[in-house]
């Protein structure tokens, strides 16, 4: 059974979105991939922006399962090249807007 997260209203489930910075070289964006690709989860959206020799990446998923959130965040950290991982939950994007 799922655990819920504190403060999602019971959920199972929440919207993420994983904000990296890292260095531009190649093969980093298929490695972004695989901590979801193992969990058999497909990101709803990955976005990327190169700046010299640096990349910034976003990848979001509406309907993520809690118990897996930091699990992914961790395995992205741990990614070569990967300088920081910044998570936003869904939640904390409503207080703002």
């Amino acid at each position: 059974m799922a655990m819920s997260h504190p403060g999602d209203n019971g959920s199972p489930f929440t919207s993420v979105r994983f904000m990296l910075d890292a260095d531009a070289v190649p093969g980093l964006l298929p490695r972004l991939l695989q901590p979801f690709a193992k969990r058999d989860l497909t990101p709803d959206r990955m976005w990327s922006h190169r700046t010299g020799t640096a990349m910034h990446v976003e990848i979001a998923c509406e309907a993520m399962p809690n118990e897996v959130v930091h699990l992914v965040e961790g395995n992205l950290l741990a990614t070569v090249g990967v300088h920081n991982v910044t998570l936003i939950r869904a939640r904390c994007l409503r207080q703002v807007a």
